[in-house]
């Protein structure tokens, strides 16, 4: 049985939209749309990491005059984040703001838990997420512009965010969550596809860590038929590493992505 945190720089978990564009004359608002979604770590301990989200705004840096943050929504909003994996996406957001650079969003959650398989439900404490709300930077910065509209992607880390007590082994006494998320601009990024096999062309749902400079930029876990997708890569050239217990480790060097388009890298494992 893995631990939770094995795998804890490949998992993908946020999405969010943001409208932005060339601006058109005397239109004074753009479209700003938010959405969630999830590439959970491998486990077969934890059937649910949820969160509720209580509120949700942004800052609009071009503001000098009043308060630079808009109020984007107060719905309450309850998600399993293991449900949102490659590419499945939850709406939270779509509306109309004010033209202007946005470098900031603030999630505010108000209640976290975990549920294993076996019924073992954990209420999680959340550090100030519910009344400073967690802040998630845009860099670079969006621009919103009058009547047109774009999208922001919002990584919302699971398995750095929540952190087991214990082992599989040994049991578990509790989990501790410290929400991680990274922003980036879906208009300006691209996207991962493809198939892992094995040599007798089944699907194998093997990790898939997509890294730049030796860091993890994002990843994904493969469904069971070996499809896989990783969202908001920023356009560049990557190393991509494939992992599964059952099969040798596979790295494909010199990946290129392209801002606004799917890559496609399908790859075979080895026993």
């Amino acid at each position: 049985m893995r631990k939770l945190t094995a795998l804890m720089l490949i998992v993908m978990v946020g999405l969010f939209g943001v409208s932005c564009g060339d601006s058109s004359e005397g239109t004074s608002t753009g479209r700003l749309s938010l959405s969630l979604t999830d590439a959970p770590f491998p486990t077969s301990d934890v059937a649910e990491a949820n969160v509720t989200i209580s509120k949700i705004d942004a800052r609009n840096k071009s503001e000098v005059d009043g308060n630079p943050f808009i109020i984007l929504s107060e719905d309450e909003m309850s998600f399993n984040l293991l449900d949102l994996t490659n590419g499945v996406t939850a709406s939270l957001v779509n509306m109309e703001v004010p033209v202007g650079t946005y470098d900031l969003i603030r999630l505010y959650v108000s209640e976290a838990s975990v549920e294993l398989n076996d019924g073992t439900t954990f209420d999680l404490n959340v550090p100030s997420g519910a009344q400073t709300g967690i802040k998630i930077f845009i860099d670079p910065a969006v621009q919103v512009a009058g009547g047109l509209s774009a999208d922001l992607l919002l990584d919302f880390d699971v398995s750095k965010s929540f952190v087991p007590q214990g082992s599989s082994e040994s049991g578990y006494s509790g989990f501790t969550f410290s929400p991680t998320l990274r922003a980036a601009n879906l208009s300006t990024s691209g996207r991962l596809i493809g198939a892992i096999s094995n040599n007798a062309e089944e699907g194998v749902a093997a990790t898939v860590s997509v890294i730049a400079a030796d860091t993890v930029s994002a990843g994904t876990v493969a469904d069971n038929a070996g499809d896989y997708t990783v969202l908001g890569l920023e356009a560049g050239t990557y190393s991509v590493v494939f992992e599964h217990t059952d099969f040798v480790a596979d790295t494909v060097e010199n990946v290129e992505i392209v801002a606004g388009n799917a890559t496609t890298l399908d790859v075979v494992l080895e026993e």
